[in-house]
């Protein structure tokens, strides 16, 4: 998130008020607050200081100071800093109060148009590959829509990995720099999602929500992410009745279940 307008006018109002405002990075809140007219006071509190300025901050507002928390382009605590503050604040007794802000998930949630009534929100996933595809293995069966913020240097390999552990069929919303002057969102099936980036190397900059469909029915009803695999490479030799036994036989799911899932398999590709 990084429209100035962004902010609430409450918001504003709150960081007028406050003996000390709290942030990831002053410059960046600097030019917010200058923008607004609000000269406050600022102090950094980051990934790398947190703990030592968490206790510094308790301190303070234990001797009547108010203080306000701020992340650069989101909300404290959601994938940014600020959580160990505010749990440290808690349990001194002091009151904490959230003031409702930008929130890039959310936003992109509501720009997306998935049938999701439900959904998990991730943050990001591991940086090494193969700690992101067993993150994302775990998370395979589940039927909700999976949002996850990733970096513009990672975002092309992430992409791969979402299709070829999550599925190719699923569909994902590619939603980047939410609210700034370059904001694009754009919609299509997760195999097609690689050669989309691809096409233009201006799509792979800035910062990122990847918002990816649930599982499939039949996925939810019990095939492992091993059976569907194995499923998909017979596919690739044998009809959908020698690929389905042949796969019952290797992993022990159901024939039944596996022709089912063989079919949903043929039926998308030939939509594509």
């Amino acid at each position: 998130m990084g429209n100035l307008g962004d902010i609430s006018a409450r918001a504003l109002a709150l960081l007028a008020e406050v003996d000390l405002v709290a942030a990831e990075d002053t410059r960046t809140t600097g030019h917010l607050l200058a923008h607004h007219g609000i000269g406050a006071k600022l102090v950094a509190l980051h990934e790398h200081n947190e703990t030592i300025r968490a206790a510094e901050l308790v301190a303070r507002m234990r001797s009547g100071k108010t203080i306000a928390l701020v992340s650069d382009a989101g909300t404290p605590g959601i994938s940014d800093p600020g959580a160990l503050l505010v749990a440290r604040a808690m349990e001194a007794g002091i009151t904490v109060c959230p003031i409702p802000g930008a929130n890039a998930a959310i936003a992109a949630l509501s720009a997306a148009g998935l049938a999701a009534p439900h959904f998990l929100f991730y943050g990001f996933l591991p940086v090494k590959p193969a700690g992101r595809r067993t993150a994302l293995a775990a998370l395979r069966e589940l039927p909700y829509a999976l949002v996850f913020y990733e970096a513009p240097h990672r975002v092309t390999e992430c992409v791969a990995d979402l299709a070829a552990t999550l599925g190719a069929e699923r569909e994902i919303v590619i939603a980047r720099e939410l609210t700034k002057l370059f904001e694009a969102i754009h919609r299509c099936r997760l195999d097609e999602a690689s050669a989309w980036l691809a096409a233009d190397r201006d799509r792979q900059r800035g910062e990122f929500v990847l918002i990816v469909s649930g599982a499939p029915e039949q996925e939810q009803q019990g095939l492992s992410a091993e059976a569907d695999r194995v499923l998909r490479l017979l596919l690739a030799q044998l009809s959908l009745k020698q690929s389905a036994a042949l796969a019952a036989a290797i992993t022990g799911a159901s024939k039944n279940e596996l022709y089912e899932r063989a079919l949903a398999l043929r039926d998308a590709a030939g939509e594509k």
